[in-house]
């Protein structure tokens, strides 16, 4: 399938989130943010409450309107009231809770009748979801009950966590009009893993006017970390690779931005390691704290791993976003990371979980600004050619206008 990407907007889009806003999702809001500037007119549905305190500046920027679907319920009546409604909107809609298998939930039924309803009254001709589970669950079933086409979006932990209810990617890839990824190593695992013929790969982007690049500091020396503090980012190993350059005699300065559930055991290490001195949780913190963070620093540290249950980074956005200002970057060989980070092209790279190699890597990219120097021209170049927002958002409006007009051929023919 050929993607153009600066397809002009389509019919109205709607987009099925389990929660919006995030904090981490800066992806999706840069994605609605590009389609909104071409006049892309578009439906935000979030399917559970925001559960989170912080979130970034741009969000204030985004004008789609955002429906919250109720997500609890008690007792049949309720479901059946919601059931008469579809029906009501489109007598078909019934049918398809006899016909579409692998429903996860009774949760997911419900909101999927509400979700059909208001695609049906306020013109929604796709869905679009995000994350292949319960956004994607919920914009399969009411894209059919609505008659209209669904597709969406699979990063990396919907693709390879190990969940403990089955989340029917094999049937997702196989009713959806087209099935979205966001690396090359994604798109091969699908396509040998679930036979998923109309998979392609759309890499995030960014709004590269706002995130100009600046040549790196040449004296700078702190080294910055972003990310939710939880096992696949890998911070323990970069605390280790810190204690290391530390007992070698090397003055250390470190930050590291985010919040997450591995936040007291990280703080313990620091500790343990006597780097309390010199390595700081700083929490969550808005997007323009975080740019000047990086045009301040020497370089990014972002040391993926695979987690114990097989959740890990696809493409960690922050790499987009360091990578484009301008700042130096390490990274380890996870998924589609290489594809970003090409080892002494675009950024180091080092094995995932060596502590040794990281902090062997930190050394030679503080010390050598040439190399840094180097390394941040051809990370630009990069990110201009292959992660601007205007394109990736263009290719996904070209799915979404292929889908509705195969399915308006369908109705005419």
């Amino acid at each position: 399938m050929s993607l153009t990407s600066n397809y002009p907007p389509t019919s109205r889009v709607g987009y099925v989130l389990k929660r919006y806003p995030r904090y981490s999702e800066t992806f999706i809001v840069n994605e609605i943010l590009a389609h909104e500037a071409v006049g892309q007119e578009i439906e935000i549905f979030a399917l559970r409450p925001v559960e989170e305190t912080h979130f970034q500046d741009q969000l204030g920027q985004v004008r789609s309107p955002v429906t919250r679907l109720r997500d609890k319920f008690s007792g049949p009546e309720p479901f059946w009231q919601r059931l008469s409604a579809a029906c009501e909107e489109r007598p078909a809609a019934l049918n398809v809770l006899s016909t579409l298998d692998g429903i996860v939930s009774g949760q997911d039924v419900a909101q999927a009748l509400d979700l059909a309803v208001e695609v049906r009254q306020r013109g929604v001709t796709h869905l679009h979801a995000h994350f292949g589970t319960v956004a994607t669950s919920v914009a399969r079933l009411a894209a059919a009950m609505a008659g209209i086409g669904y597709s969406f979006t699979a990063h990396a932990k919907d693709i390879y966590h190990e969940y403990s209810a089955p989340q029917h990617l094999d049937l997702k890839f196989r009713d959806a009009d087209m099935a979205v990824t966001v690396s090359d190593y994604n798109l091969s695992y699908l396509r040998d893993t679930f036979a998923a013929p109309r998979a392609v790969r759309v890499y995030n982007g960014l709004d590269l006017d706002r995130f100009s690049w600046t040549p790196p500091k040449p004296h700078a020396p702190e080294i910055l970390a972003v990310g939710r503090l939880v096992e696949k980012k890998g911070f323990h190993f970069l605390i280790e690779a810190l204690r290391l350059m530390r007992s070698a005699g090397r003055d250390v300065t470190c930050r590291i931005v985010g919040a997450g559930d591995e936040e007291e055991h990280l703080r313990a290490q620091i500790a343990e390691s006597d780097l309390a001195d010199c390595v700081q949780l700083e929490g969550p913190r808005p997007q323009a704290e975080v740019i000047e963070l990086m045009r301040n620093a020497a370089v990014l540290a972002c040391p993926c791993v695979v987690g114990s249950d097989g959740n890990r980074d696809g493409l960690p956005t922050v790499l987009l976003e360091a990578m484009a200002i301008g700042l130096p970057v390490i990274s380890t060989n996870v998924v589609g990371i290489p594809e970003l980070v090409r080892d002494r092209d675009t950024g180091l790279l080092v094995a995932e979980g060596d502590a040794e190699a990281l902090a062997a890597a930190l050394v030679e990219v503080i010390d050598d600004t040439g190399l840094r120097q180097n390394l941040s021209q051809r990370a630009r170049a990069l990110i201009e050619r292959d992660f601007d927002i205007t394109k990736s958002a263009g290719a996904l409006r070209a799915i979404f206008a292929k889908s509705i007009e195969r399915r308006n051929r369908k109705q005419v023919a």
